[in-house]
């Protein structure tokens, strides 16, 4: 029996979100670290760092938690090199967040071949205390028996890791942070002109060494989640280019929470659409190749930042390191 087109689109909408969640949270991370001058190419080496991590300790006690709080200590632990060489002694800011790119993109495996012996990866997270599983809220299950409303409730509100609803809440609380609070402004005005901050008696290597440690911590938790709610372990380059996309969606969101939500949603659903296309004919076309599916939301992401972000309006003070004045 085939599905009908409202159960589709809800599987999909289901499947948007847990896609995205890496994205939301990572792009969050990069928002805090580029709104105070400091440029995020450093989200991807920070996400796979904690995949590592998180699936490391994971394994290793036998709980999510533990491996949720050790992925966070090292994408902080990485963020804190990345602040060092940036904020303090005044490095190129790509070429040091290019640098622990790679870096940990080799260590991580390295070190799991090393500890576990099981070919670059960690072992497979089989028991349920080692991984954020779903959560079924209340009355999912027999709300599933009326399409509609029900479908949406026990498929797109319930069904989901602790994880998940943990990122739909930090977008509304970074929103908050950033535009409502005085720590918020000094994010942002920092970035924007550090000499005014400055003048005014407010340290501004200890605002952007701030903003890029929150970075480290949200980027623990979509790392985090890749390998222990949307993963059952660490795979190398398991992050496939998240960060890159996440700091895509941040630009194309033009430095602002919700727009960077909406950028995120639509990339994961691009790549929701691609995964259900993988083997399916389509007419006139046929079968489409597995390169193209997996290069999709890549083409997207240049597709859109070509043609709609025409003018983005990064913070001024992005990527240069900060002089006092005499």
């Amino acid at each position: 029996m085939t599905l009908s087109y409202y159960t589709v689109i809800i599987l999909l909408l289901a499947g948007t979100i847990r896609v995205a969640t890496p994205l939301i949270l990572s792009a969050l991370a990069g928002l805090f670290s580029e709104r105070s001058g400091v440029v995020a190419l450093g989200l991807e080496g920070m996400m796979l760092g904690a995949a590592f991590g998180s699936a490391a300790a994971s394994a290793i006690y036998g709980s999510a938690w533990i491996g949720l709080l050790v992925g966070v200590s090292v994408s902080v632990l990485i963020a804190a090199v990345l602040s060092f060489a940036c904020v303090f002694k005044k490095g190129n800011q790509v070429v040091a967040a290019i640098a622990l790119n790679i870096t940990i993109s080799g260590l991580a495996p390295t070190l799991a071949l090393a500890w576990f012996n099981q070919g670059n990866q960690t072992p497979g997270l089989t028991n349920s205390a080692q991984r954020f599983l779903e959560i079924t809220l209340p009355w999912a299950k027999v709300s599933r028996t009326h399409p509609f409303p029900g479908l949406i409730y026990s498929e797109l509100i319930s069904g989901h890791s602790v994880i998940v609803y943990l990122a739909a809440l930090l977008v509304p609380l970074s929103a908050f942070i950033l535009y409502k609070t005085r720590f918020g402004l000094r994010v942002r005005a920092v970035g924007e002109n550090p000499h005014a901050l400055d003048s005014a008696g407010i340290s501004v290597k200890k605002i952007r060494t701030q903003a890029v440690l929150i970075s480290g911590v949200l980027s623990g938790v979509a790392g985090t989640y890749l390998a222990t709610a949307a993963g059952a372990g660490f795979i190398p380059d398991m992050t496939a280019g998240k960060g890159y996309l996440a700091l895509a969606a941040l630009i194309f969101g033009n430095w602002k929470p919700y727009r960077a939500l909406g950028a995120c949603l639509l990339f994961a659903f691009t790549d929701t659409v691609a995964t259900r296309l993988q083997g399916v004919p389509l007419p006139l076309i046929g079968i489409i190749p597995v390169q193209f599916i997996i290069a999709l939301p890549y083409l997207m992401t240049v597709i859109l930042l070509a043609g709609f972000v025409a003018r983005p309006e990064p913070p001024k003070a992005i990527g240069v390191p900060y002089e006092k004045e005499n």
